[in-house]
This record gives C-alpha cells, sequence and structure tokens, in this order.
C-alpha cells in the first residue's frame, strides 16, 4: 500500500544556518539539527512519565532520524524562499523549525502504513511494529507478540502526529504566520489520511479504474509530498492568491508524475537502481495507473484472458520472475506503459507551465526582501 519513493530535490540554495550558499546538503543538515532538538525534548518528555514510555520514544525518534530524504520540509521552505522569505531574516529559523514538523507527519503515516502493509523492514531496518512484536516475544511477555507490536506502532504513529502539530505551533512563527498556515496544514493532514484510506479500501474492493487510482495518487502522493508543503511555505510568508494557486498547480501536477513514474520503476525498474525486487508492487497488489490502464485496454478490445492475467498477478506473493516477465509484456502490449508516460510528460509540462507564469522571487538576503511578503522577483 505504500506509495513512497524518491522525489528530486529543488535546486541548490542557503543554508539555513547562516545564509551562506550551498547545496541541499546544508538544508537538510539543518532539519536533521531542528528534528534532532526537538526529538530530544520529547523523549525527556516522555520518560518523566515513566521510562518505559520514554524508551518507547526513543524508537520513534530513531524512525525520524534514521533516513529519509526531507523532500516535504525542503519543498516547504523553497515554497517559503519562492514567496520572498529571507533566510537572514529573524523569522527564518522559525520557518525551519515548522516546515521540519512535516517530517513527523511523514514517520506517523509510514509507521502506520508499514502496519497496514505488514511490512517487515523499511529502510532496511525492522518496522516499528516488528521491533516491538520482537521485543515482547524476546521478554516472554503474556499475551501475542503481533498484537502488541501492532498496538505500539498505533500509538507510536499517533504520538508523532500530535508531535508534528505541537512542533509547528512550538516554533516561534508569529501568530499571522501560523494562523495563515493553518488551512494548509488542515487540508494537508486530512488528504494523507484520506488517500490512505481509499488506498485501502480499492484494495479491499479490487476497484482497477483510473478513476481511483489518479485519486490514490492525488492525495496520498502528490498532496501532502508537493502541492500542501509548498502552500505551507508560501502560506507562512504571505503569499499572494496567484502565487499559492501556481504553486498548488505545480505540485498537484508533479507529484502525480512523480508517483507515476515511481509505479513504471516498481515494474520495470533495475533492483541495483530501485533498492527493491523487480515486481514487488505487483506482488503488494498497488492499484496502479499502469494496472488499471492495462485492464481498461484489454476489456475494451475483448482480451478477457490478458485482463485476467494482470488482475491475478496483482497482490499474487508468489509471483515468480516468470510471472512478472509475462506481465510487463503485457502492460507493453496492451499499450499501458505508453499511456503512462504520455500522462508524465503532459503532467510535467503543465506543471512547469503552471511555475513558470508565476512570480517566484529570487533568492535574496533580509535587506532587499521587503516586509516579509511576496517579494518582486
Amino acid at each position: 500500500m505504500s506509495r513512497a519513493g524518491t522525489m528530486p530535490h529543488p535546486h541548490p540554495g542557503p543554508d539555513p544556518g547562516g545564509g551562506k550558499q550551498t547545496d541541499d546538503s546544508g538544508l537538510t543538515a539543518a532539519i536533521e539539527t531542528a528534528l534532532t532538538t526537538y526529538l530530544r525534548s520529547r523523549t525527556a518528555d516522555a520518560g518523566a512519565i515513566d521510562p518505559v514510555f520514554g524508551e518507547a520514544t526513543e524508537a520513534l525518534a530513531q524512525f525520524v532520524l534514521s533516513g529519509g530524504k526531507r523532500i516535504r520540509p525542503t519543498f516547504a521552505w523553497w515554497g517559503w524562499r519562492g514567496a520572498g522569505g529571507a533566510v537572514e531574516s529573524q523569522e527564518a529559523l522559525a520557518v525551519l523549525r515548522a516546515v521540519s514538523a512535516l517530517e513527523l507527519i511523514q514517520a506517523s503515516a509510514l509507521v502506520h502504513d508499514d502496519l497496514m502493509d505488514a511490512s517487515a523492514t523499511r529502510r532496511g531496518r525492522p518496522t516499528v511494529h516488528v521491533e516491538f512484536a520482537r521485543k515482547h516475544a524476546a521478554a516472554r511477555w503474556r499475551g501475542q507478540p503481533a498484537r502488541f507490536g501492532a498496538a505500539a506502532a498505533i500509538l507510536l504513529g499517533d504520538l508523532a502526529l500530535a508531535w508534528a502539530d505541537d512542533m509547528l505551533h512550538a516554533a516561534g512563527l508569529s501568530p499571522a504566520a501560523l494562523r495563515r498556515a493553518a488551512p494548509a496544514w488542515r487540508a494537508m493532514r486530512t488528504e494523507v489520511l484520506g488517500g490512505q484510506y481509499l488506498d485501502v479500501l480499492h484494495q479491499a474492493t479490487g476497484d482497477t479504474s483510473v478513476r481511483a487510482a489518479l485519486q490514490i495518487d492525488r492525495y496520498k502522493t502528490a498532496a501532502y509530498t508537493v502541492e500542501r508543503p509548498l502552500h505551507l511555505g508560501a502560506s507562512i510568508a504571505d503569499a499572494p492568491p496567484e502565487l499559492v494557486n501556481a504553486y498548488r498547480r505545480f505540485g498537484a501536477d508533479i507529484g502525480v508524475a512523480f508517483q507515476l513514474r515511481d509505479d513504471l520503476l516498481g515494474v520495470f525498474g533495475d533492483p541495483e537502481v530501485t533498492g527493491k525486487p523487480a515486481g514487488d508492487d505487483l506482488r503488494e497488489g498497488k492499484r496502479t495507473l499502469l494496472v488499471a490502464l492495462a485492464v481498461e485496454r484489454a476489456e475494451q478490445h475483448g482480451r478477457h484472458d490478458a485482463r485476467q492475467a494482470v488482475l491475478d498477478a496483482v497482490g499474487d506473493p508468489a509471483l515468480d520472475e516468470a510471472g512478472v516477465e509475462r506481465v510487463r509484456g503485457l502492460l507493453t502490449e496492451l499499450g499501458a506503459v505508453q499511456a503512462v508516460e504520455q500522462r508524465i510528460a503532459a503532467l510535467t509540462g503543465s506543471a512547469l507551465d503552471a511555475l513558470s507564469a508565476a512570480d517566484v522571487a529570487e533568492p535574496r538576503p533580509a535587506g532587499r526582501a521587503g516586509g516579509g511578503g511576496h517579494a518582486e522577483a
């Protein structure tokens, strides 16, 4: 069910810590520092309740800090910068802390997603529910280890979501900036959970329609990965509606285009590049646009055997390499691969058109940014 992948980084830019020009590693390092500082404080709070709860939250902190590209805070930061936010301004550090809170929403989504998918590993480590199930089994506690692991994952995922809110509101933004950020923040949290529910529902009902696949791409990936983070950063900077709308059009289209590319890689990608076995998306039962278009085209051309072969492969955990190769041939033969490539190209073009037409500010120090709102490019 997980649709996570690797988004491209924005262009090189300023180091939030000192206003120096550097590559994105400077921004990523600053986000890591903000998260580490915040999580150290909150795990101490948890330990004051009981040391064993403190230990549990340490596992959550380690999960947050052990990997990830920090894509969402990066887009939010550049949404703020593109709306005239100045890296040397007094509010820059508060903005950095605020956008870093997005990683806690991501952690919540991943912890819960891994549980729903029954995934054993994440980033080369045991998933949270597996880690706590093993802890239960090793200690020979009462009850079922799997149930304990699931309970721990639900609670820690909920805690990550609560801490995300806390981190945003404790970041040091002005009351006015917090009010401006609220609509994007509220919408993003609801959308990602809505997308997650639709993903679960469509897998349960076997819905292979194009509409269902695009719904999940829109709300589970594009909205909370690109569109709303850009919206959030722009809102903090008090961007005009025209820029917010351009950001949102760009984010929605490029986010879906990214997911479609990830779907293609999930079936046709080189395992040495993607880091996962070829065909894993098929085995996991992902109802992607690629599958939906193949089924739709097979129905249109009366190719019932091809339709059934694709449907039988989706969600088959025992699908072998020969089976994957057979499905690849059908997806290509039915024209689904070409159709997805064409949609990626169209979405990328429309996204870039939306951004190129927007009045995006050039990165600049505080003395040239104007009154903290939108600066002229």
